[in-house]
């Protein structure tokens, strides 16, 4: 086994240091780990912002697989109702950032609004069989609608019920529909995915990486996904060295030496 990381910190060892998203490299797979169980992973600026980072690095690393997975009783409540994540989308795999290998998604306990919108994006799901989903946006009033896509996913009518209900959707019924892969008991969680992972991590990257790109072609996105990805695109541009080039180089009157960064 390599030593392991934590993601926000700029030194290796083999003890992680505490933050709310961990990073840990198991041979070639990053286990990324919700780290704020007080709060059952509720998502605030803060574990959001370190999602995506996380993203970022597993996508530029030789890590050929992750696994997602969860600190605590609970994978996620879903946004933190007392300090919501300002921009959610930028966190959530496949929307936020879009990822070149694959995702496995490790669940239990309560998974709930945006934790199940990361299922959803998730290649493949290892659920305990404590695990519930509920999806309530529609009992407090107010959504994100990134979850409209689970439709293209699951049955319809399966879909429409937990989207619209916001009742209770137990692992049992989570593995009949397809939402999950593989039901095992809690205690077995995290071996269930990392075999299926070390499985994935001896497969041909680019035989993966085709596969996944040419199923992101069939499967429909909801408007909302939609939304999300061309803002965080816009503000990608926005945001980078060339866009103050533009602007520095206007204001010298002179060409611009764009970088394309």
């Amino acid at each position: 086994m390599r030593v392991q990381h934590c993601c926000r910190c700029n030194y290796e060892s083999n003890v992680m240091s505490t933050t709310v998203v961990m990073y840990e490299v198991v041979d070639n797979i990053a286990v990324i780990t919700l780290n704020r169980p007080d709060e059952r992973n509720a998502m605030n600026n803060e574990l959001t912002t370190a999602l995506r980072a996380a993203w970022e690095r597993f996508n530029a690393s030789d890590e050929r697989v992750a696994i997602l997975t969860h600190a605590g009783e609970h994978f996620s409540v879903g946004v933190d109702v007392k300090s919501p994540a300002e921009d959610f989308p930028a966190c959530v795999p496949n929307v936020g950032v879009q990822l070149e290998k694959p995702l496995i998604a490790a669940v239990s306990g309560w998974t709930v609004g945006g934790g199940v919108v990361m299922v959803q994006m998730a290649d493949l799901c290892v659920a305990a069989d404590t695990t519930k989903f509920m999806f309530p946006e529609a009992k407090v009033g107010f959504t994100g609608a990134l979850i409209a896509g689970l439709a293209a996913r699951i049955p319809h009518k399966v879909a429409m019920e937990l989207m619209l209900l916001g009742e209770e959707l137990g692992a049992q019924r989570a593995y009949e529909i397809g939402l999950v892969n593989k039901v095992v008991p809690q205690a077995e969680l995290r071996d269930a995915a990392l075999k299926y992972a070390r499985r994935l991590a001896d497969n041909a990257p680019m035989v993966l990486s085709l596969l996944r790109e040419f199923v992101r072609d069939v499967i429909p996105r909801g408007p909302s996904e939609h939304v999300a990805r061309g803002r965080l695109a816009i503000q990608r541009v926005r945001r980078s060295d060339d866009a103050g080039e533009g602007v520095a180089s206007f204001k010298e009157k002179r060409k611009p030496r764009f970088r394309g960064r």
